[in-house]
Formats: structure tokens, sequence, C-alpha cells
């Protein structure tokens, strides 16, 4: 099993070696690039939206549930519902949920061209397939990751907002007056930073399991499922190193 991992991480670096070189046509790589952040990251953008606007009202909620002791101000609901939006889950747990969209999507498109030997014919071509293929994902989910991780932090306070208008269990000025309450503007670059990093595992590792796919239908799908859980294994990892280096 030791021996497996070694190998893999090493064939890994080196499929990464092959796909970070020049492009041989720039004009298909911005073509393909620009196809690539609209299917991996504006697509994205409704499964981001709903998933965020409910969370931040079911976090708004069961803060005001807990907070129980007089000795905690109202607005206290507020400033959590922000922090964890900002640090946690607009970060992290978005690319974990992304992880099964995006890194399923890529892992089974590739694992497709590569089973319906499109990825050799491309080679016999004299092109270099991953570089060709692979590159625009990766750098097209990178750039937009952003975007949707600011998209989740807005959407999960007006999540928070709704709870406060709607319901009697805690007023819009106290809600708003939380989020205002000692705001780090660093923890909202934190968050974005983080993302960065995640976007390269989630397209990165999905391709790499698509782009080896020995088989059929079934490899695809077994590749598929393989990347997805080996992106969530090291988005985790990455996180805990990220924490420590981005808060310390």
């Amino acid at each position: 099993m030791i021996t497996n991992s070694i190998k893999s991480v090493g064939r890994y670096c080196m499929f990464m070696a092959q796909v970070f070189r020049a492009p041989d046509k720039w004009k298909e790589f911005l073509k393909s690039l620009i196809k690539e952040i609209n299917k991996l990251g504006v697509d994205s953008i409704p499964l981001v939206i709903i998933i965020s606007l409910f969370i931040g009202a079911v976090i708004c909620i069961q803060m005001t549930i807990n907070i129980v002791s007089p000795l905690i101000p109202t607005y206290a609901t507020g400033l959590a519902t922000r922090e964890i939006m900002l640090l946690e889950f607009s970060s992290t747990m978005m690319c974990l949920i992304l992880a099964g969209k995006v890194g399923s999507n890529v892992a089974s498109e590739i694992g497709t061209m590569r089973v319906t030997e499109q990825i050799d014919a491309m080679e016999i071509m004299g092109l270099n397939s991953a570089n060709f293929i692979v590159l625009p994902k990766i750098i097209g989910f990178v750039l937009f990751i952003p975007v949707l991780c600011i998209i989740s932090m807005f959407m999960g306070l007006i999540g928070g907002a709704l709870v406060a208008e709607f319901t009697d269990m805690i007023t819009m000025d106290h809600y708003v007056y939380g989020i205002q309450s000692f705001f780090t503007e660093w923890y909202v670059w934190y968050g974005i930073i983080k993302t960065l990093f995640f976007a390269f595992i989630i397209t990165s590792v999905s391709a790499y399991f698509g782009y080896y796919v020995k088989g059929g239908a079934l490899e695809v799908g077994q590749a598929s499922t393989r990347a997805v859980v080996s992106s969530s294994i090291l988005i985790l990892l990455a996180d805990v190193i990220l924490t420590k280096l981005l808060l310390q």
C-alpha cells in the first residue's frame, strides 16, 4: 500500500510537470480557458447560492437557539454567523461540495476521452494531451473560485438576514450590528487564499485519475469516485496546514 502511494505521488508529479508547459497554440488555449471558466465556474454559481443561503439561515437559527446565557449579547448571533461563513464554510465546506460536482465532472470527462482513445489520437498527432486538456481546467477554476467564495460569503449573510427579517428570533438591527462588530478584513482574504489551493487540488487530482483510466465505462465511474474521495481528503489536510500558516 505504501509503495503504491509513493508510486501514485511520483506519477502525479510527473503528470503535473507535463501539464504545466507552455501551450502549443495560445489561441486554442484561451478558447478552452473561457469554456472551462463557464463550465466549471459559472455553472456552479446556482449551487453555491442555494447552499450558502440555507446554511447561513441554519447557522443563524442554531446560534439564536443555543445562546441562552444573559451574559452573551444578542448581536453575537450575527457575529458568529459571519465568522463561520468567512473562516470555514465559504472556503473549505464549499470546496468539499464542489469536489463532488467539479471533480467528478473533470474525472469523468477526461476518463471518457481516454477510454474512447481521443487522448491517444492527440498524442499521435504530436500534441501534449495533458497540457491541452488539463491546463485550461486548472487555470480556469483557480481564476474563478474567488468569485464563488465571495458569493458564498455574501449569500450566507443574506440567509441569516432573512431569518432576522421573517422571524422574531433576532432583530435585524442586532443581526447587522453583529455582522459589523469586530470585523477582521484578513478573514476574507484568508478564505479566498484557501480556495485557490483547494481549486487546484480538485482539478489536478481529478484530472490525474481521469487521465490514467484503463478499461471502459465502469472504470471511468470508479475513477470519478476515487477523484472525489482523494480530493476531499487532500482538501481537509490542506485546510489544517493553511489554517496553521495563515492564522498563527
